[in-house]
């Protein structure tokens, strides 16, 4: 009978293959490949831009996070979140949006100079090679499971390869318009198989089994534990989750190319602003059905072990129920979610890594203005070697450590405090220039490389002290406050600049417009 599920799997790779290229249209210029002329619908791109952001490592970290004790702590740190989005619809995206750019760091290019852009835009790209090779790797699980329950031992390799292949094709052909109309659908594919096995949970474990989870801590929202040790070291720390949540969502909603890019393919900036923080609002839903399914399974399970139940870590619980404690059929649907979760995210880092290679890179070595087909042609090509060097990075993991989730994070501390705080020096220090950018700009990459894999805190455990990394909700803010400082001290060297580098047209050159003052 395991065969219906893995029909239902085939059977969606194809269609939102097909779907998402007939949704796509045909693209003219690099403008419509990357952001669709500016004519996207606000809802589908909020929903894009949840679904690029949860991929696999929400929909399995979740609710083995909750499982574990975690409770609904991620929906405490959601309304961070939505705190940090608001600031962003409020004073970055009319940045974007009134510029005309087709990437964020193309602000950067207009306030300092090509050195910083080109500086963030590499920034960017590598930080997202990296996280996005833990988002594909942690795709695989589930597959591998699936595979094993017909003695098909693939490798994880194997499925990252065919994965990765399945997902460039719409996204190499259709661009921004096919991973957004895709992502919308594949959101309600994975939230839907979500609710779906809330159901199933629910009938099973009943009010009883309800009130237990209750009575154990796994409906606990807001961690209210002011120890400061606690406070540095846990994701989940009510100050941690409200405060250093916000300011991450600023960075990573406000500095991040991936998400950036699909809040300017909407059609004005109020469309925008309603995307952004719609998205804050869908993620925390989203965040309370996860964990919701996690405190359903801690009943289902009678409260046992990952080890009692034979699994390696609280990534593999979701997974593990899906395949046998669903029926068949609707256990291949919600496999088929955890894979949309995973294309989602994966066409959307693909697409806006290659979006920003090309207008922040690539495109400040042409002395003359390329045509728009060759520019076409080469966002798709950059596409593809983007894709090639994801699987290949992702091949690196040869099994599943830990909570992948929080993995990702951390990933993001080492860059976004510096890419958030360019953003914020180009707009509070008015005498900062390109030089005072690039260096507060290394220096911070430098601080937070030491703080994220040296500094350690003593936290109390057992009767006795564990060193614990810092928060990673807390190293965007550490990584700001460093960017800020060293760049308004190096700024007072020199005179305040009497005017900013020429703006920068929609594809990235310099406008014929004379120079202005900076923001």
């Amino acid at each position: 009978m395991r065969q219906l599920d893995l029909l239902v799997v085939v059977v969606y790779l194809v269609a939102i293959a097909v779907i998402g290229l007939r949704l796509a249209g045909r693209q003219k210029t690099a403008k419509d490949y990357f952001v669709g002329e500016g004519h996207m619908p606000w809802w589908t791109v909020s929903f894009s831009v949840v679904a690029t952001e949860t991929s696999v490592l929400t929909v399995i970290s979740l609710p083995g996070g909750a499982y574990s004790g975690q409770g609904f702590g991620n929906v405490e740190l959601a309304l961070g979140y939505v705190i940090g989005r608001v600031v962003v619809a409020t004073v970055l995206i009319p940045l974007y949006k009134r510029g005309g750019f087709v990437s964020a760091y193309q602000y950067l290019g207009s306030r300092f100079g090509l050195k910083v852009q080109g500086l963030a835009s590499v920034t960017f790209v590598f930080t997202r090679l990296l996280a996005e090779g833990v988002r594909l790797f942690a795709s695989a699980i589930p597959i591998k499971l699936l595979l094993d329950e017909f003695g098909v031992h693939a490798g994880y390799r194997v499925i990252i390869l065919v994965l990765t292949a399945i997902t460039v094709v719409y996204t190499y052909l259709g661009g921004i318009r096919a991973v957004i109309w895709t992502d919308a659908i594949q959101m309600g594919l994975y939230l839907g198989g979500a609710l779906l096995a809330i159901g199933v949970l629910a009938a099973h474990v009943g009010g009883d089994g309800v009130q237990r989870a209750l009575h154990a801590g796994r409906f606990r929202l807001f961690d209210t534990d002011f120890a400061p040790a606690h406070i540095l070291t846990s994701p989940f720390a009510l100050p941690t989750a409200i405060i250093g949540g916000a300011i991450f969502a600023m960075a990573s909603h406000g500095s991040d190319q991936l998400i950036v890019q699909r809040v300017l393919a909407t059609r004005s900036l109020r469309d925008g602003q309603k995307a952004m923080i719609a998205s804050g609002v869908f993620v925390t839903l989203q965040f309370a059905a996860f964990s919701l399914v996690g405190a359903l399974l801690w009943s289902y399970n009678q409260g046992k072990t990952f080890q009692e139940l034979g699994l390696t870590s609280s990534d593999n619980l979701y997974p593990d129920f899906i395949l046998h404690g669903l029926p068949v059929v609707v256990s291949g649907l919600l496999v088929a979610g955890i894979l949309g979760a995973a294309m989602g995210s994966l066409s959307s880092a693909l697409n806006s890594m290659s979006n920003s290679t090309v207008a922040d890179i690539i495109h400040s070595f042409f002395r003359s203005v390329p045509t728009e087909e060759f520019l076409l042609r080469l966002a798709r090509l950059t596409t593809l070697v983007w894709a090639v060097l994801m699987a290949l990075f992702a091949c690196v993991f040869s099994t599943s450590t830990g909570n992948v989730y929080l993995t990702g994070l951390t990933i993001a501390g080492y860059t976004y405090g510096a890419l958030l705080g360019a953003f914020l020096l180009g707009r509070l220090v008015k005498r900062a220039n390109e030089t005072d950018a690039v260096i507060a700009f290394l220096v911070t990459v430098g601080v937070m490389t030491y703080i994220v894999r040296g500094v350690k805190i003593d936290v109390g455990a057992g009767g006795g002290t564990v060193p614990t990394a810092i928060a990673a909700q807390w190293l965007v803010p550490l990584g700001v406050a460093v960017t800020l400082a060293v760049g308004g001290l190096t700024s007072l060297f020199h005179r305040a600049p009497t005017s900013a580098p020429a703006p920068l047209d929609e594809s990235g050159g310099e406008r014929a417009a004379a120079t202005v003052a900076p923001e």
